[in-house]
């Protein structure tokens, strides 16, 4: 196939913005499709895409299309539009030339579409610009044009598209500029003293496991071409393995002799060995020298939580599973770890909120688990005289370090986007999150606010109390930007005299004495009444005794039986005599006694 001919490029959007919608349009229009197998959302694999209608896998289709009597080969990669699945949009633009930058047209410029926007920017892509969703009445496509050429620092006489995906008007317009605008893929510029000089070499940008066929790998070619049967290494983990198929996703895989430079398909790698074939990684032909692609800057987590099964004997299949999973989810990173209250789990990194959520659905769903979740958490760092500096992901950590004087907390670059008349409400509730303001920009009717903010700010509640101040119409996007020393404690949590470090928070001084109020609070609704009484204490410097500053305490009372109900008369002596006796017996079981506290505290303690 001539690469002249080859066109790859993606969608990239705001959430919601009908980028799944535009390439069903695509998939129709090439007849990629029967018309009697499409439906909705069709690259939209997964049920829990479907059913809360996001896009959360990049997914790569060839479709054919001819123009002025040549046929093109069009590779489209589908991206995510949240904010917690820009890993996935940074790994579809790095295997493509071009993209387009779709923008509803009654909503206009959102957060997360500036985000997509910079990454395409970075990889020097072809932008193509397109306004979708002209048919409805709400749309604005005059203002929203206005806002893109700012952006995008275009002239008047560069025309902008205007389509609708879900009727597919403009859709061939949209084909026709791809295949004038975007490049044809070329061959990678190698060193000329690199041993590599003609290699082959492509470069993996995802890849799932297979029960029957092990590892398949999503590949760009970047250099030569592939075989089935070729005797293959890949370059990170040194694995060689041979090519039992290779081919096109069309969506469905369509098996090839080959796979030539500049396409785009899949390999069956038939690795069992999940760990061996990592996204980013590059295949060489196993008798050459080869020189490894750039592949991806490693995802950084921004929040934790742990994860346990709620049987014991799950763990192994919760290990495996989360291997299995994180295969096909490179943002997703994991290390065991080990709860007082849960027993052995791991510890999980993700991008965001919705990130961890999804991952936990997934896990239930495609392996069956049922799950215990901590609450989530932010990474630290801290400062000690005699370890230097150590990166932490949970509160528990920090008794690790009884030297530390410092503890630095991550904070980010924060971008909302919003119709003006809100900005006083939006100001007000982003600076009581100790956020920093930095400046304004205007967008005609609608304005840009630019703040630095801790990122434990913002990954609990932060994003619904943004859209209940904004009456729903702002959006956000932020991106991690350093550690800063803050004056930051560890707040422990104290049942019944024992301290539970599974409950153990790192909270600024300014929040300490508000946040110890709620856990209490929330912690005697909560646990069950017990045959005792139960004292919950929340303090600063608790040790394992329970000793320490307290800064709120609630109490359960203990749950009675009426053993006077067996008396029916008498002297009052009796019924006091049997009264001190249970009194006595729920003193010592005060001593004694160890509270239960139920695994669905911490799942209820994550939703508070």
């Amino acid at each position: 196939m001539n690469s002249n001919n080859i066109r790859n490029f993606s969608i990239i959007a705001h959430i919601d913005h009908g980028k799944s919608t535009l390439a069903d349009r695509f998939l129709e229009f090439t007849h990629t499709v029967p018309k009697d197998q499409m439906k909705e959302q069709l690259l939209d694999k997964m049920d829990i895409e479907r059913e809360r209608g996001i896009t959360i896998k990049l997914a790569p289709v060839q479709m054919l299309y001819t123009k002025d009597g040549i046929e093109y080969t069009l590779n489209l990669i589908d991206t995510p539009g949240h904010v917690d699945f820009s890993y996935e949009v940074s790994r579809s633009l790095a295997a493509v030339e071009g993209t387009i930058l779709l923008v509803d047209a009654t909503q206009g410029v959102e957060a997360q579409t500036l985000a997509h926007l910079y990454q395409a920017i970075e990889h020097n892509l072809t932008i193509i610009p397109v306004l979708n969703k002209i048919d409805l009445p709400s749309s604005d496509p005059n203002r929203v044009e206005k806002e893109v050429r700012g952006i995008l620092g275009i002239s008047e006489s560069e025309e902008i598209l205007r389509v609708s995906a879900k009727t597919g008007e403009g859709v061939e317009a949209i084909l026709n500029e791809i295949i004038q605008k975007v490049p044809a893929p070329k061959n990678s510029i190698l060193s000329p003293t690199s041993p590599a000089g003609g290699s082959t070499r492509a470069l993996i940008f995802d890849s799932y496991y297979d029960s029957y066929q092990g590892v398949i790998a999503y590949v760009r070619i970047v250099d030569g071409e592939l075989k089935k049967g070729d005797s293959v290494k890949l370059i990170a983990s040194g694995k060689n393995f041979q090519i039992l198929d290779l081919g096109f996703l069309k969506p469905v895989f369509s098996s090839q002799k080959i796979l030539n430079n500049g396409q785009i398909g899949y390999i069956v790698t038939g690795l069992k060995d999940i760990s061996v074939c990592r996204v980013g990684d590059t295949i060489g032909l196993a008798n050459e020298e080869v020189e490894a692609l750039a592949g991806y800057k490693e995802s950084q987590p921004m929040v934790f939580a742990g994860f346990y099964s709620s049987s014991g004997e799950d763990y192994v299949e919760l290990r495996e599973s989360l291997g299995k999973l994180k295969l096909n989810d490179a943002a997703l990173t994991f290390e065991p770890d080990n709860s007082p209250a849960l027993g052995f789990g791991f510890r999980l990194g993700f991008l965001g909120m919705l990130h961890m959520e999804i991952v936990k659905e997934r896990l239930e769903r495609e392996y069956g688990l049922d799950l215990i979740v901590t609450s989530p958490s932010v990474s630290y760092e801290l400062v000690s005289k005699n370890h230097g500096t150590k990166v932490i992901n949970s509160a528990m950590q920090v008794d690790d370090l009884a030297d530390t004087f410092e503890i630095k907390e991550p904070w980010a670059k924060l971008e909302i986007i919003s119709p003006t008349q809100y900005i006083g409400t939006i100001m007000e509730f982003v600076q009581s999150k100790r956020a920093i303001y930095k400046k304004t920009d205007y967008l005609d009717t609608r304005v840009l606010l630019y703040y630095e903010m801790p990122m434990s700010e913002i990954i609990l509640h932060f994003y619904d109390g943004l859209k209940s101040v904004s009456s729903g119409y702002a959006s956000m996007n932020y991106e991690f930007l350093e550690y800063r020393a803050e004056n930051l404690k560890r707040l422990d949590l104290v049942i019944s005299g024992d301290r539970i470090d599974a409950l153990a928070e790192i909270v600024h001084q300014n929040n300490l004495t508000r946040r110890a109020r709620e856990l209490t609070a929330k912690l005697k609704e909560l646990i069950p009444r017990q045959m005792f009484d139960v004292k919950i204490q929340a303090g600063t410097g608790i040790t394992k005794q329970g000793q320490g500053h307290i800064l709120a305490s609630e109490s359960i009372s203990a749950a009675r039986k009426d053993v006077t109900a067996k008396l029916y008369g008498g002297d009052v002596t009796r019924k006091n005599k049997l009264l001190d006796k249970q009194k006595k017996g729920k003193k010592k079981m005060k001593k004694l006694g160890r509270v239960d506290i139920p695994s669905d505290v911490f799942i209820n303690l994550l939703k508070n």
